[in-house]
């Protein structure tokens, strides 16, 4: 066997984490079974479901749509109330959907982004029959763990922000006939893409990581992982019940809650990783 350098004692090379994490980066764009989540979901989010609000809102409030989310509206704050002032039924059906309720539910895509690919991160190599010769080659194990959270965490964090793009030309173009400005994106959701995407990616791929290193096939950690995004769900319903709004401050908090955890989990996923407990289950 190879004798390792230790994760303690040796120097921390990020030329050897980049060759890892772009190793990694490779073996996903020539895997259909993370490619495809990746481009399927983040697509009905950014194009299907804005578009469908932009062009429907006036059947839609016709349809008294708008009185569910004027009793929404009621429930909000009143400094978030007078955002909506002098709009039509219409626009109220736009702004409210797209601004406000759609936010919690765009954190998805990086989290999802990030569970894929790191789900594959050590069970897709056992899979693939090359785990043992990445585990025996001389790197440290800080730098092999620094190495498939980039390869993760780059992606999500690259996705999620091209999608907000995407989503600021749909939103506006879809709700032009509606609004008759652009009207997205506002402070928050600059803030959302900002601060809080890079945040919930490095969520979903910490806690994969964890997973992953020890269970036995791809599709067993990314189940298991799908535990990553209860989170936003419980945002979604919260916010859908009027226990909470995403505005800025709230954005702002939420932001450096995650990236507490994130810290939390990257500390406990270098203290816990072991390469040789790896082998041994190989």
């Amino acid at each position: 066997m190879n004798e390792r350098p230790s994760s303690r004692t040796s120097r921390f090379n990020w030329r050897v984490v980049h060759t890892l994490a772009k190793r990694d980066l490779k073996i996903v764009g020539r895997s259909k079974a993370i490619l495809l989540p990746m481009v399927v979901v983040p697509l009905i989010f950014i194009v299907a479901i804005p578009l469908g609000v932009g062009l429907f809102a006036p059947q839609m409030a016709s349809a008294g749509e708008s009185e569910d989310l004027g009793r929404f509206l009621e429930m909000m704050p009143a400094p978030m109330r007078k955002a909506f002032a002098g709009y039509t039924d219409a626009q109220i059906i736009v702004v409210a959907t797209i601004q406000h309720l759609f936010a919690p539910m765009f954190l998805i895509i990086p989290l999802m982004v990030a569970s894929t690919i790191a789900a594959g991160s050590y069970v897709g190599e056992k899979e693939r029959g090359t785990l043992e010769a990445l585990l025996h080659t001389p790197t440290t194990d800080l730098e092999l763990f620094a190495g498939k959270l980039l390869a993760a965490w780059i992606p999500a964090c690259v996705i999620g922000w091209g999608s907000f793009l995407v989503y600021t030309v749909v939103a506006n173009v879809g709700a032009w006939h509606v609004m008759g400005r652009i009207y997205f994106p506002n402070a928050m959701w600059i803030a959302l893409v900002t601060w809080v995407v890079p945040a919930a990616a490095g969520l979903g791929l910490g806690m994969i990581l964890l997973i992953s290193a020890r269970v036995s096939t791809f599709q067993e950690a990314y189940q298991i992982g799908g535990v990553v995004v209860v989170p936003v769900l419980l945002l979604v319903f919260g916010q859908l019940a009027g226990v909470l709004y995403f505005n800025l401050i709230a954005v702002l908090v939420l932001g450096a809650i995650l990236w507490a955890v994130d810290a939390a989990m990257i500390w406990f996923g270098v203290r816990t990783f072991r390469r040789d407990e790896i082998i041994a289950r190989v």
